[in-house]
Protein backbone atom coordinates (compact mmCIF):
# COMPACT_ATOMS: atom_id res chain seq x y z
CA UNK A 1 0.00 0.00 0.00
CA UNK A 2 1.37 3.39 -1.00
CA UNK A 3 2.31 5.78 1.77
CA UNK A 4 -0.01 8.70 2.44
CA UNK A 5 1.58 11.97 1.39
CA UNK A 6 2.18 14.49 4.13
CA UNK A 7 2.09 17.27 1.57
CA UNK A 8 -0.31 17.18 -1.42
CA UNK A 9 1.59 17.35 -4.71
CA UNK A 10 0.73 20.05 -7.23
CA UNK A 11 2.31 19.98 -10.68
CA UNK A 12 3.59 23.14 -12.34
CA UNK A 13 3.97 22.66 -16.09
CA UNK A 14 5.62 25.64 -17.79
CA UNK A 15 6.51 26.12 -21.43
CA UNK A 16 6.01 28.28 -24.47
CA UNK A 17 3.27 25.92 -25.73
CA UNK A 18 3.81 27.27 -29.23
CA UNK A 19 1.51 25.40 -29.84
CA UNK A 20 0.45 22.98 -27.11
CA UNK A 21 0.14 19.42 -28.47
CA UNK A 22 -0.55 15.83 -27.48
CA UNK A 23 3.05 15.32 -26.35
CA UNK A 24 2.52 17.90 -23.59
CA UNK A 25 -0.94 16.64 -22.71
CA UNK A 26 -0.08 12.94 -22.55
CA UNK A 27 2.87 13.60 -20.21
CA UNK A 28 0.65 15.63 -17.91
CA UNK A 29 -2.09 12.98 -17.90
CA UNK A 30 0.34 10.20 -17.04
CA UNK A 31 2.01 12.19 -14.27
CA UNK A 32 -1.32 12.48 -12.45
CA UNK A 33 -1.02 8.74 -11.80
CA UNK A 34 2.75 8.27 -11.78
CA UNK A 35 3.34 10.68 -8.89
CA UNK A 36 -0.21 11.09 -7.58
CA UNK A 37 -0.55 14.77 -8.41
CA UNK A 38 -3.66 16.47 -7.08
CA UNK A 39 -3.74 18.80 -10.08
CA UNK A 40 -1.50 20.27 -12.77
CA UNK A 41 -1.20 23.98 -13.47
CA UNK A 42 -0.19 24.89 -17.03
CA UNK A 43 1.85 28.10 -17.12
CA UNK A 44 2.49 29.51 -20.62
CA UNK A 45 5.66 31.58 -20.60
CA UNK A 46 5.75 35.25 -21.46
CA UNK A 47 9.13 36.36 -22.84
CA UNK A 48 11.68 33.60 -22.10
CA UNK A 49 15.18 34.66 -21.05
CA UNK A 50 17.25 31.88 -22.63
CA UNK A 51 15.48 31.09 -25.89
CA UNK A 52 14.11 32.86 -28.92
CA UNK A 53 10.78 34.61 -28.55
CA UNK A 54 7.78 32.35 -29.26
CA UNK A 55 6.22 32.67 -32.71
CA UNK A 56 2.62 33.07 -31.56
CA UNK A 57 1.65 36.02 -29.38
CA UNK A 58 1.09 35.50 -25.66
CA UNK A 59 -2.68 35.69 -25.86
CA UNK A 60 -2.84 33.09 -28.64
CA UNK A 61 -0.64 30.61 -26.78
CA UNK A 62 -2.67 31.08 -23.61
CA UNK A 63 -5.93 30.64 -25.52
CA UNK A 64 -4.66 27.43 -27.09
CA UNK A 65 -3.74 25.99 -23.70
CA UNK A 66 -7.20 26.90 -22.40
CA UNK A 67 -8.85 25.08 -25.30
CA UNK A 68 -6.61 22.02 -24.93
CA UNK A 69 -7.23 21.47 -21.21
CA UNK A 70 -10.72 22.82 -20.63
CA UNK A 71 -12.38 19.39 -20.46
CA UNK A 72 -9.96 18.01 -17.85
CA UNK A 73 -10.90 18.99 -14.30
CA UNK A 74 -7.40 18.06 -13.09
CA UNK A 75 -5.77 20.66 -15.33
CA UNK A 76 -5.87 24.44 -14.93
CA UNK A 77 -4.39 27.45 -16.71
CA UNK A 78 -2.35 30.15 -14.98
CA UNK A 79 -1.67 33.28 -17.04
CA UNK A 80 0.65 35.04 -14.60
CA UNK A 81 3.66 34.83 -16.92
CA UNK A 82 1.88 35.90 -20.09
CA UNK A 83 0.50 38.86 -18.13
CA UNK A 84 3.87 39.77 -16.61
CA UNK A 85 5.71 42.55 -18.47
CA UNK A 86 9.28 42.06 -19.63
CA UNK A 87 11.39 38.91 -19.35
CA UNK A 88 9.69 36.03 -17.55
CA UNK A 89 11.65 33.78 -15.18
CA UNK A 90 10.58 30.51 -13.58
CA UNK A 91 12.10 31.48 -10.25
CA UNK A 92 9.80 34.48 -9.97
CA UNK A 93 6.69 32.38 -10.54
CA UNK A 94 7.78 29.69 -8.09
CA UNK A 95 8.43 32.30 -5.41
CA UNK A 96 4.90 33.57 -5.93
CA UNK A 97 3.44 30.08 -5.68
CA UNK A 98 5.32 29.45 -2.46
CA UNK A 99 3.97 32.69 -0.97
CA UNK A 100 0.45 31.76 -2.02
CA UNK A 101 0.52 28.12 -0.90
CA UNK A 102 2.98 28.20 1.99
CA UNK A 103 3.41 24.73 3.46
CA UNK A 104 -0.02 23.54 2.34
CA UNK A 105 1.39 21.68 -0.69
CA UNK A 106 4.56 20.54 -2.39
CA UNK A 107 5.19 22.06 -5.81
CA UNK A 108 6.42 19.66 -8.49
CA UNK A 109 8.00 21.52 -11.39
CA UNK A 110 7.71 19.42 -14.57
CA UNK A 111 10.39 19.76 -17.22
CA UNK A 112 11.91 17.72 -20.01
CA UNK A 113 15.43 16.33 -19.88
CA UNK A 114 16.32 18.72 -22.71
CA UNK A 115 15.56 21.65 -20.39
CA UNK A 116 17.03 20.09 -17.25
CA UNK A 117 20.50 19.63 -18.79
CA UNK A 118 20.65 23.44 -19.17
CA UNK A 119 18.99 24.42 -15.92
CA UNK A 120 22.30 25.59 -14.47
CA UNK A 121 22.02 28.52 -16.92
CA UNK A 122 18.71 29.64 -15.40
CA UNK A 123 18.43 32.69 -13.19
CA UNK A 124 19.19 31.78 -9.54
CA UNK A 125 18.95 28.12 -10.42
CA UNK A 126 20.15 26.81 -7.05
CA UNK A 127 17.18 28.49 -5.38
CA UNK A 128 14.79 26.33 -7.41
CA UNK A 129 15.52 23.40 -5.11
CA UNK A 130 14.24 25.35 -2.09
CA UNK A 131 10.98 26.14 -3.88
CA UNK A 132 9.94 22.89 -5.55
CA UNK A 133 10.65 19.31 -6.43
CA UNK A 134 11.76 18.69 -10.02
CA UNK A 135 10.02 16.06 -12.10
CA UNK A 136 12.09 15.17 -15.16
CA UNK A 137 10.52 13.49 -18.18
CA UNK A 138 12.01 12.14 -21.40
CA UNK A 139 12.00 14.30 -24.51
CA UNK A 140 12.85 13.52 -28.17
CA UNK A 141 16.62 13.26 -28.34
CA UNK A 142 16.84 12.65 -24.58
CA UNK A 143 15.06 9.33 -24.21
CA UNK A 144 16.45 8.41 -20.80
CA UNK A 145 16.02 10.86 -17.92
CA UNK A 146 18.20 8.52 -15.87
CA UNK A 147 21.31 9.17 -17.98
CA UNK A 148 22.82 11.74 -15.65
CA UNK A 149 26.27 11.31 -17.21
CA UNK A 150 25.30 13.93 -19.81
CA UNK A 151 24.78 16.58 -17.13
CA UNK A 152 27.25 19.40 -16.43
CA UNK A 153 29.42 18.74 -13.36
CA UNK A 154 27.62 21.16 -11.02
CA UNK A 155 24.21 19.88 -12.06
CA UNK A 156 25.28 16.24 -11.86
CA UNK A 157 26.22 16.76 -8.21
CA UNK A 158 22.76 18.14 -7.43
CA UNK A 159 21.07 15.31 -9.34
CA UNK A 160 22.92 12.57 -7.49
CA UNK A 161 22.35 14.08 -4.04
CA UNK A 162 18.68 14.97 -4.56
CA UNK A 163 17.33 12.12 -6.66
CA UNK A 164 14.62 9.89 -5.17
CA UNK A 165 13.55 6.60 -6.71
CA UNK A 166 10.13 6.35 -5.07
CA UNK A 167 7.50 8.94 -6.04
CA UNK A 168 5.96 8.57 -2.57
CA UNK A 169 9.03 10.31 -1.13
CA UNK A 170 8.00 13.56 -2.83
CA UNK A 171 5.26 14.08 -0.28
CA UNK A 172 7.65 13.94 2.68
CA UNK A 173 8.84 17.52 2.23
CA UNK A 174 7.79 20.56 0.22
CA UNK A 175 10.87 20.87 -2.01
CA UNK A 176 14.36 19.70 -2.82
CA UNK A 177 13.93 16.31 -4.49
CA UNK A 178 14.49 15.26 -8.12
CA UNK A 179 12.39 12.46 -9.56
CA UNK A 180 12.75 10.99 -13.05
CA UNK A 181 9.31 9.91 -14.24
CA UNK A 182 8.78 7.19 -16.82
CA UNK A 183 6.15 8.52 -19.23
CA UNK A 184 5.27 7.80 -22.83
CA UNK A 185 7.58 9.50 -25.31
CA UNK A 186 5.50 10.85 -28.17
CA UNK A 187 7.70 12.03 -31.01
CA UNK A 188 5.81 15.30 -31.42
CA UNK A 189 7.35 18.74 -31.31
CA UNK A 190 5.90 22.21 -31.63
CA UNK A 191 8.55 23.15 -34.18
CA UNK A 192 7.53 20.25 -36.42
CA UNK A 193 3.88 21.24 -36.16
CA UNK A 194 4.76 24.82 -37.13
CA UNK A 195 6.78 23.52 -40.08
CA UNK A 196 3.84 21.45 -41.31
CA UNK A 197 1.50 24.42 -41.07
CA UNK A 198 3.95 26.64 -42.90
CA UNK A 199 4.17 24.02 -45.66
CA UNK A 200 0.39 23.72 -45.91
CA UNK A 201 0.36 20.12 -44.65
CA UNK A 202 -1.99 18.36 -42.24
CA UNK A 203 -1.50 18.60 -38.48
CA UNK A 204 -4.41 16.32 -37.69
CA UNK A 205 -3.90 13.92 -34.72
CA UNK A 206 -0.86 15.86 -33.46
CA UNK A 207 -2.86 18.19 -31.23
CA UNK A 208 -6.47 18.64 -30.11
CA UNK A 209 -8.91 19.46 -32.89
CA UNK A 210 -10.11 22.64 -31.18
CA UNK A 211 -6.51 23.88 -31.01
CA UNK A 212 -6.03 23.06 -34.69
CA UNK A 213 -9.21 24.99 -35.50
CA UNK A 214 -7.98 27.95 -33.46
CA UNK A 215 -4.67 27.96 -35.34
CA UNK A 216 -6.45 27.93 -38.68
CA UNK A 217 -8.99 30.61 -37.77
CA UNK A 218 -6.24 32.93 -36.53
CA UNK A 219 -3.81 32.13 -39.37
CA UNK A 220 -1.03 31.21 -36.96
CA UNK A 221 2.33 29.86 -38.12
CA UNK A 222 1.62 30.41 -41.81
CA UNK A 223 4.55 32.73 -42.42
CA UNK A 224 7.07 31.74 -39.75
CA UNK A 225 8.16 28.48 -38.12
Amino acid sequence: MAAIDKFPLIGIYGGTFDPIHYGHLRIAEELLDVINLKRIIFVPSGAPRLRAAPIAARNHRSNMVHLAIRDNSMFSLDEREVNRPGISTTIESLREYQCELGDSAALCFILGMDAFVKINQWHNWHELFSLCHMIIVARPGYTSPNDYQILPVDLKKEFISRRVLDANDLGLQTSGFIYTAQTSLLEISASHIRSLINAGKSIRYLLPENVSDYIKSNCLYTGNI
